[in-house]
């Protein structure tokens, strides 16, 4: 018989009741001897069974749904471009309506900070349930494992197939599985690419071979990314190279769900004959058929507690359930529980009354907080932004006509979808003017009664871009003493009818020599 890390317990051994161990696994012989035994089951390949149920539903409508999104939005059209696009070069991030720029890394801050507190607070509430359902490495792994069942058959087949000599039939259907992997993998990588460059830019230089080196690396490394994840790694990622698996046990409590074996029902486990009353017998529901161990995609058995390696995915509930149902057994001998609902038997309502905890309110309060701030901003963020430089190497000179002159680099980001035309004025220096130093500005015809800019110039700045300009402000020598004095850049958006839309003011200084 084919023993691998997944094989069934052997029905003479005895097994005595199991205390919940947050990190327990298997008992290893002491020395050396527990390297060669992790570096076996490294070596060893897992053979996962199917099983369907509730949470195989869930882990299937989570797959289709966040594969959608990865592989639908990049050909998403909005506003005649593409609506989601991470342009590194023109260093624009198009997100629908939104045009982030580099100075508005704050949102990412934030977006990084929410994430992070959400990670906190479903850990906390439900132990992995990102890894389980959500996580890229997961979802991909089971597209790969569905392939693989479709091609070379269930566990069993599986397992008789890699143990046959070589033949025409093994070749043929480890050639067509390979080649399904990396046709997924490749449109995946394709797929991600664009998100960084036009898709369909993207798609046309594919077909005529002319994409760049640059793009032909990246396409290639991402796709044999995934398809050594996914198709050969698989569950090696979650148990050894995932850091995540490494420290939520810090981030779990007495109160979290988790997938947990009720030992108090179980055990003792064993077989047993329908016709007998087990209980009579002194034996426990466990029926020690070691299914859930055959369907885990990490090869873990969840019956020796819970374990760092258990990425919270369900497949051993509903194979349990399953089972349970066959022999006429109440369900829930695997289950997401807590606990301190395991040893102090509380009810359902009781467990979830209980995950209502300080630390569950703090995360959810914070987060709440976050988000609101998130979204106030990106609702009330102008789409005009102005930054003024003064140009360093130019300090404060004395020109024809008595006039001083200063010299400022101004940079206007337009991140709207419209193209924006601009009044740029100066004020708090008696007499002062401003002007486009190439001299191509539109003067202003005079200001508004009460208006304190003196002089003001007309730009136009293109939808969904930046310019820089250099902009040179006269005022006369007698009006304010030798130093530095503050002014204000005036910046206006204006409308077809040259009303004023959106005014920026910017403080800098005017520096009057001696």
């Amino acid at each position: 018989m084919h023993m691998t890390s997944d094989s069934q317990t052997p029905q003479s051994e005895e097994v005595a009741p199991l205390a919940w161990r947050p990190l327990g696994s298997k008992p290893l012989p002491p020395g050396a001897e527990i390297l060669e035994q992790t570096l076996a089951d490294v070596r060893q390949k897992i053979y996962a069974r199917s099983v369907v149920g509730v949470f195989a539903r869930w882990r299937i409508a989570l797959v289709l749904l966040t594969q959608a999104l990865f592989y639908g939005l990049p050909w998403l059209n909005w506003n005649r471009r593409q609506a989601v696009l991470f342009d590194l070069g023109a260093r624009k991030f198009y997100i629908f309506d939104m045009v982030l720029w580099p100075q508005d890394v704050i949102y990412l801050t934030l977006l990084l900070i929410i994430s992070a507190l959400g990670l906190f607070l479903f850990t906390a509430i439900a132990g992995r349930l990102f890894c389980g359902y959500a996580c890229p490495q997961t979802v991909y792994t089971e597209i790969f494992m569905w392939i693989e069942r479709k091609v070379e058959g269930d566990r069993v087949a599986r397992i008789r197939l890699d143990e046959s000599p070589l033949s025409f039939r093994k070749f043929r259907l480890k050639a067509t599985k390979h080649a399904l992997w990396l046709v997924v993998a490749f449109w995946t990588g394709f797929s991600f690419i664009g998100y960084f460059a036009p898709i369909r830019s993207l798609a046309a230089d594919l077909l005529a071979f002319t994409l760049g080196p640059w793009q032909w690396f990246w396409l290639f490394f991402y796709s044999f990314a995934t398809w050594g994840n996914a198709g050969f790694l698989r569950e090696q990622v979650c148990k050894y190279m995932c850091p995540y698996a490494r420290f939520q046990s810090v981030m779990v409590d007495r109160d979290t769900l988790v997938v947990t074996y009720d030992t108090v029902r179980g055990e003792p486990r064993g077989a047993r004959s329908r016709k007998v009353d087990h209980r009579a017998q002194g034996m426990g529901d466990c029926v020690d058929c070691s299914i859930c161990v055959q369907v885990c995609p990490t090869g873990i058995d969840i019956r020796q507690g819970l374990q760092y390696m258990c990425i919270g995915c369900g497949a051993c509930v509903d194979a349990c359930n399953q089972v349970m149902d066959k022999l006429d057994y109440p369900k829930g001998l695997i289950r997401y529980t807590s606990e301190r609902g395991i040893l102090e038997k509380l009810s359902p309502k009781a467990i979830r009354k209980s995950l209502l905890r300080p630390r569950v309110l703090i995360y959810s309060a914070l987060m709440l907080v976050l988000v609101a701030v998130f979204i106030g901003s990106l609702a009330t963020r102008t789409t005009l932004r102005v930054d003024v430089i003064r140009d360093r190497g130019m300090l404060g000179r004395e020109v024809a006509g008595g006039l001083i002159e200063n010299v400022y680099r101004i940079q206007l980001i337009n991140a709207s979808e419209q193209p924006l035309v601009l009044s740029l004025g100066v004020e708090g220096v008696p007499g002062m003017t401003v002007a486009l130093a190439d001299r191509t500005s539109v003067p202003l015809s005079g200001a508004q009664s009460g208006d304190p800019v003196q002089s003001a110039a007309r730009i136009n700045v293109p939808s969904a871009s930046n310019r820089l300009i250099a902009v040179v402000v006269r005022a006369p020598a007698e009006s304010a003493k030798p130093g530095p004095q503050p002014i204000r850049f005036i910046t206006r958006s204006l409308g077809p009818d040259g009303a004023v839309l959106t005014e920026i003011n910017e403080a800098s200084s005017f520096i009057f020599p001696n």
